[in-house]
This record gives structure tokens, sequence and C-alpha cells, in this order.
């Protein structure tokens, strides 16, 4: 088999090409191997995802703050290896979290009204390699079976992507996705908007994007819209052409009203709190190493009024944290007080990660909020596999609504971790599952969720291998034959 290799640019032009049932495939392949990966038992030798064929990464720091990466992982497909350099933050771009006295500017792409205290000159400017000092540069190394090299990619892209194709699986089976939030602005944010638009494009109805600097949103937008031409110099007359585009493509994406907060306005502690109130999705993607905003906005009563999903995947260190402790340990607090709120507001006992072990050592929100192994639970745990799932559709077709199932793609299955916490008295061991399953399936499309990933090399080659079939299959990328 010859060996594939795909440069960045291979890699983005792969990646654009995807429509929304090649999204929901590559999902239901990555939750299979997820799935294994989280219920395998050691005797189960055969299978190549088991969590004991996949180390913890390695973390090399040298003098100069840079952090490398390496994260080697077996699939049922083969094995891997992804490297990749992290540069060390800027003080100013890790600490994401503004003082109150600091401005703040709310633009709305809709109508462009961009006051004066948020034109260009008064936004703080940031060098390019500032900017992106912590996108992972390096590569990904594939190999089949039996060892051979299979493929190199520049991991670059695929990071970001495949760490949206995890956090977006329960996105997807949320109820309400009405008002998406998004803090950041690189290579993580936009993946997982423009996943979120193409799975529940429709269904999104405003997409609030925060960040401290208005021409790196711009940037994220106009790559977004026109990912195929030069973004556009931002002035206060130009008016963005991905606002009167109308191509009718499959992987075309929706137009929700999208506001824009950046640190430069007296009204930021404001518009924040209106803005994390009325939100039904926030995606955190910075190495913000403080709270991205205060606890209350979520704890208190006001804002329990409504169930949420967050997703957490920016912090990758004990001393990295987007979200509040306080917010974490309300989730899993026992659910006694519960009938003094909102009932879509409904907890789990149990915060969603990616890895159990990972994240007890790496995730700073789980590690500063002192969750043990029984309050957080993998999402491998939750999903059902391919085969399950196309079983329990053709059983269920009659009562479709009821049971919540889609077309296609990830579908959620049983977890016994939060079944145990929530187990109904009913009459019987039958009506307690029962009430179990179904208060486990309310909470995670309605109830508060939170997922926290710090990523595992797992993902990297589960979605690798695929994305290297799919290119040898549309023809893209360089092939080197008798490697």
């Amino acid at each position: 088999m010859p060996l594939t290799i795909l440069s960045d640019s291979d890699v983005r032009h792969l990646l654009l090409q995807l429509t929304k049932q090649d999204i929901l495939d590559l999902q239901q392949s990555l939750a299979d191997a997820l799935h294994y990966y989280s219920t395998a038992t050691e005797e189960d030798t055969s299978n190549g995802c088991s969590s004991s064929y996949q180390p913890l990464r390695t973390s090399l720091k040298r003098g100069d703050g840079q952090t490398t990466l390496l994260m080697p992982a077996s699939s049922n497909d083969g094995m891997g290896v992804k490297i990749v350099t992290i540069a060390a933050p800027d003080d100013k771009t890790s600490k994401s979290r503004p003082s109150e006295d600091t401005a703040s500017a709310a633009s709305s792409l809709s109508s462009l009204s961009v006051s004066q205290q948020s034109s260009k000159s008064s936004i703080p400017q940031q060098s390019l390699a500032s900017a992106q000092s912590t996108t992972p540069k390096g590569s990904l190394t594939l190999f089949d079976k039996s060892g051979a090299p299979r493929a190199f990619l520049n991991a670059e892209e695929i990071t970001a992507f495949r760490t949206a194709l995890a956090s977006t699986m329960l996105f997807k089976k949320r109820q309400n996705v009405h008002d998406v939030v998004v803090f950041g602005a690189g290579k993580q944010a936009y993946w997982h908007i423009r996943l979120a638009l193409l799975l529940r494009g429709p269904d999104i109805h405003h997409l609030n994007i925060i960040n401290r600097d208005f021409d790196r949103v711009h940037h994220l937008l106009s790559t977004l819209y026109e990912p195929h031409e030069e973004p556009q110099t931002w002035s206060p007359d130009y008016v963005p052409k991905y606002r009167n585009i109308d191509v009718d493509t499959d992987n075309e994406l929706a137009r929700p009203k999208i506001q824009i907060l950046t640190p430069n306005h007296g009204e930021y502690a404001r518009l924040l709190k209106s803005t994390i109130r009325a939100s039904s999705v926030i995606f955190f993607t910075t190495p913000s190493t403080s709270p991205l905003f205060p606890a209350e906005f979520l704890t208190n009563a006001e804002g329990r009024k409504k169930g949420r999903y967050l997703a957490a995947i920016g912090s990758y260190k004990p001393n990295m944290i987007e979200i509040h402790p306080d917010i974490l340990r309300q989730n899993v607090a026992p659910e006694h007080g519960h009938r003094h709120f909102h009932k879509h507001a409904a907890q789990s006992g149990a915060v969603v990660v990616d890895s159990v072990e990972a994240c007890l050592k790496e995730a700073g929100e789980v590690i500063q909020a002192k969750l043990g192994p029984n309050e957080v639970v993998e999402i491998g745990e939750l999903l059902m596999l391919k085969r399950d799932a196309e079983r329990r559709r053709l059983e269920c077709a009659a009562r479709r609504s009821e049971e919540g199932l889609d077309e296609g793609g990830v579908e959620l299955g049983e977890c016994e971790k939060i079944k145990k916490k929530r187990r109904g008295s009913g009459k019987g061991d039958g009506e307690g599952e029962d009430k179990a399953h179904k208060s486990l399936m309310e909470w995670l499309q309605r109830g508060n969720v939170i997922y926290k990933s710090v990523g595992l090399g797992l993902m990297d080659v589960v979605v690798g291998m695929d994305l290297v079939r799919l290119a040898d299959e549309r023809g893209i990328g360089t092939k080197i034959e008798n490697f």
C-alpha cells in the first residue's frame, strides 16, 4: 500500500468538502472507537481501541516555554502517533477574562451597527504570531495493522477538527440550540462553529463570539463563509460579502444573527452576563488560566432557569481553566434542590469527559473543582455502537419521535454510572431502570450538561484514518509508492 501524504492545505481542502452526512459518518466512526475505549475489558485483546492500549501523552517543556506533546495510540485499523508543539501563550492572550472596568464592544453583523468605541483604532492589536501562539504545530503519522507506514499528515487542522467532531456529538442531540456562544476565535472556535452550523444550522438563531480581538473574529467569519477567498481588511464601512451570498450546496452554512463581543466597551460586564444567561450552548476554546465569567451567572436561581450544554476544550493543563469550578461542583451535586428551578435545568451528578484518567490528571476545571472518578463519566459510555443504533432504529421505527432517534448519526445509549445516581424509586427493578433511563435521556437532551476534553491520541488516529481513506477516494494528497 502506498504512503499518503496530506499537507495542511490538502487537509483543509478535504475538510471543506465534507457534507453533513460526511460529518455524521465520521462522528459515528469516532463514537464506536470511544465506546470501545470506555467499555472494553483487559481480557478483550482483539479490541485495538481498548484503554489499555492508549498510553497517556508525554509532555516535554523546553526552556523557552514551548510544550511538545507526543500522543501514541492504537485503533482497530492500525496505530499512530501525533507530535505537536505549542508555543508559550502570551500573558495577554492566556488570560481571556477582562476585568470589569475594561471596555467591551458588541456589534451585530446582521446590521453592522458598530459603535465608535468598537472602531478598529480602539481595539488592542496583536501580532499574527501572538494571536496564533497556541495553535499546535506538528504531524500525525499513521501505520496499518502490520506496522507499515500508511500516511503522514499535517496535524494543525486535524487537531481542531477532531476535537469539534467529538464535542458536537452531544450538541447534536440537544433540543434547544437557539443561542450559541463561543469563546475564542482560533481554529478550535472555527471548527466548532462550522460543525455546529452544518449539523444544526436552521435551529441556531443567534451566534455570539466573545474574543479580545475584533479583527480575529472577522477573519474567522470571512474564512467561514468565504473559505476560498482572501479575507478582506475590516473597516466600519466594509460590508462582508458572506451576508449576500446564496449558494445552493450540500454543505452551505446557515447564517444566524451574529454578534461579536470584544474587550473595548464599558458595558462589557452587562453584555457578557446577558449573553451567557440567554445562551443554550457555550463552546469554550481558549487557553485561559482564569474563569471566563463569574460562576453566579449560571449557578444562582436566574441562571438555573434553563438547561445548557457547555463544552470546554481550550484548557489542557492543571493551571488552565475556562469554567469556574463552582459551576462544575453544582453540576455534580445531589438534586435535592432541583424543585426550585426550571425542570429543563436538571443535573446528572456527573461531568462528561473524553477520558477519566486523562482529565483527572490534566483538566484544570476537573482538578480545581476537586472532582473524583465517581463524578466524571466518559462520553464513550454514553454512545451507542453503530450496529446497536441501527438495530434500535429498526425496532423503534413506529415510535421514532418518542425514542428521539435520528435518521442517522450517533445515538445515545445507557450509562450504568449515571443510571445508578438517577435510579428512581419505582415498584421493582424494571420500573426503576426505566425511570433512570428516561431521566438520563432527558438530562442529555435538555438538562445542564458539561463536556470537558483534553484530547486523546485515539481520536487523532481514528479520524486520521478515515480522512486518509476519503482523500484517497477523492484524489487529494500525494502518494509515494513502495515506501
